[in-house]
């Protein structure tokens, strides 16, 4: 039972990761649902209250920096709301358009398209903003990634 808890804690992080370049998985609900499975098998008691306190903190963090960081990148480099909408709405299209590259090539495309179309933007401060949407995208994955491996680590510190 030890492997099989183990297992599937570790299986669930690593999906958790898988999360951070395609954003249709929950990342944070893989992570906590690595502390479930292993509080199942081997009982919640060794994790003290601080412990959820800290992990809740940490998961609104990446909520945070998801929305933050895409709309940072978009503001940063000249694009308006609707580039971080279109941004946003590319995020989740692009890799059913595109399996792979749409994760980055999304995002771009619908920032661009957004400028254009809606904030009637130049093709110059479109692609621009575009750009800005990949590097708060590029910036988010950083971020969450760094925010979910210390949450694992204060998992195995508590462990």
């Amino acid at each position: 039972m030890e492997y099989i808890s183990w297992t599937l804690t570790i299986l669930s992080f690593i999906i958790a990761f898988i999360g951070l370049v395609y954003p249709i998985i929950p990342s944070v609900i893989f992570i906590f649902l690595g502390f479930i499975i292993h509080g199942l098998f081997h009982g919640f008691s060794e994790f003290p209250w601080w412990f959820w306190a800290i992990e809740v903190l940490f998961t609104i963090l990446l909520f945070g920096a998801d929305t933050l960081a895409n709309a940072f990148g978009v503001k940063r480099f000249g694009g308006s709301e609707a580039g971080i909408w279109g941004s946003t709405i590319g995020l989740l299209v692009g890799p059913f358009i595109i399996p792979f590259a749409g994760i980055l090539i999304g995002p771009f495309i619908g920032a661009v398209i957004a400028e254009l179309l809606f904030s009637k933007s130049s093709i110059k401060l479109a692609l621009k903003t575009g750009v800005g949407s990949l590097v708060g995208f590029l910036t988010s994955v950083v971020t969450k990634g760094i925010v979910q491996i210390v949450m694992i680590v204060l998992f195995v510190m508590v462990v």
